[in-house]
């Protein structure tokens, strides 16, 4: 693997990351109808706005989310919304596990 090859990865584990914890994955799918104030996610979420504001902080930086200011108001939307592709990806896996796993335990009976 060659110099170029190994900064690709850690950049892409660098997004993968940014994505990877349940309040930030919520506030992904949430984002997928448009944008929204931190006090819609935070509600949205069950979590509180500081709390809400570091997750999207993470995002932000990783290039997940866009931000703009309108008034006193906050708002983010998906800047990449193909990150939502993941989250589809990852269910097909949970179903596919899920599926070997009655098939063993359908074997066991």
């Amino acid at each position: 693997m060659d110099v170029d090859q190994k900064r690709m990865y850690k950049l892409m584990a660098q997004v993968i990351a940014a994505a990877g914890h349940e309040i930030r994955l919520a506030i992904l799918d949430y984002l997928k109808d448009g944008e929204q104030c931190v006090c819609d996610i935070a509600e949205h979420v069950e979590a509180n706005r500081s709390n809400v504001s570091r997750h999207l902080s993470v995002m932000l930086n990783a290039g997940l989310v866009g931000q703009r200011k309108d008034g006193l108001k906050m708002m983010y939307s998906l800047r990449t919304p193909c990150i939502l592709n993941i989250t589809k990806c990852v269910t097909g896996v949970l179903k596919e596990r899920a599926q070997e796993t009655r098939e063993i335990l359908g074997s066991l009976s």
